[in-house]
């Protein structure tokens, strides 16, 4: 393989028109991943998981939308934004039986809830109405457990 380093930069308006910048008119998913660090445990339950402990937790999030005017679906600042106001402010390094709605706070509650936060974030920010849609969660608990939460299964039961 040749390796080539490029003469000049591209220019918009001298090598690409503004009306190029779209290549298309699809709906795209952008996915972009996080981390947080919380300490829970369940109850009615038995096993470890009753005892209090600490999880570092990966959330990814899935959202999709069609492509405006330059060509971008989702803006990966804008899923970072949310998720740093939503869920990080008010879960990370936190009590989750403490900061949560009354639930046990397994992956399988936490992850509804999580969906719910950003879908509400969609509509206030006028998201939703442009087209903007979750599609898939996932929160590991673990490197290997996880709970998975996608659109056609929260729109099940509306």
């Amino acid at each position: 393989m040749e390796f080539k380093i490029p003469d000049r930069v591209e220019r918009l308006g001298v090598d690409i028109k503004q009306s190029e910048l779209r290549y298309h008119r699809k709906r795209v998913a952008v996915t972009k991943s996080f981390t947080f660090d919380a300490a829970h445990h369940l109850h009615a339950y038995e096993g470890k998981c009753k005892n209090l402990h600490g999880h570092t937790y990966q959330l990814t999030v899935m959202m999709s939308g069609l492509t405006d005017e330059v060509g971008i679906a989702v803006d990966f600042g804008d899923i970072k934004q949310m998720f740093k106001e939503e869920i990080d402010a008010r879960l990370d390094h936190r009590y989750l039986n403490e900061v949560l709605p009354n639930m046990n706070t397994s992956a399988e509650n936490m992850i509804v809830w999580i969906w719910e936060q950003f879908d509400a974030r969609l509509e206030r920010d006028g998201l939703k109405a442009r087209g903007h849609r979750l599609e898939e969660i996932v929160l590991h608990e673990t490197p290997t457990s996880w709970a998975t939460m996608k659109r056609e299964w929260m729109e099940e039961n509306e």
